[in-house]
């Protein structure tokens, strides 16, 4: 887990931008997410594993999570099962990030309580669409 960098402490007490949490266990895809985010005056925090998704999820309340499906410790699934169980969490929008795209993969990210999905790799144009149709933007 890490504060995507140090200026977004402050960015997290200016509750003006929509905060997101980006969940990623690549380092390089968090760093697109990372980058693309600040382009859109967005504010961030990142984590690269379930449990810690978690956490920050809880401690923070973001606006939005964009949820890696495939993460070292809980799965996407999981994470977004637990997210949606928690009373504080369950009404956060969640967008499964996947490299997986069978019909019964889409459906089961539904069925876990994510409200839509973006296929990596990422096309930039639909990501940044994406990402303002849920921050309200």
């Amino acid at each position: 887990m890490s504060l995507s960098n140090s200026s977004n402490r402050s960015e997290l007490e200016n509750r003006e931008q929509p905060l997101i949490l980006a969940v990623d266990d690549n380092d390089d895809n968090l760093q697109l997410l990372s980058q693309l985010l600040v382009l859109m005056e967005c504010s961030f925090i990142t984590a690269t594993d379930g449990v810690t998704a978690l956490d920050l999820a809880q401690k923070h309340l973001p606006k939005l999570i964009l949820l890696d499906m495939m993460l070292p410790d809980l799965s996407g699934i999981e994470v977004a099962n637990r997210l949606k169980q928690n009373a504080q969490t369950a009404s956060i929008p969640i967008i499964a990030v996947t490299a997986m795209a069978r019909a019964e993969d889409k459906e089961s990210f539904i069925v876990a309580g994510c409200i839509d999905y973006i296929t990596k790799p990422y096309i930039i144009d639909d990501l940044e669409m994406t990402i303002r149709r849920y921050v309200g933007e």
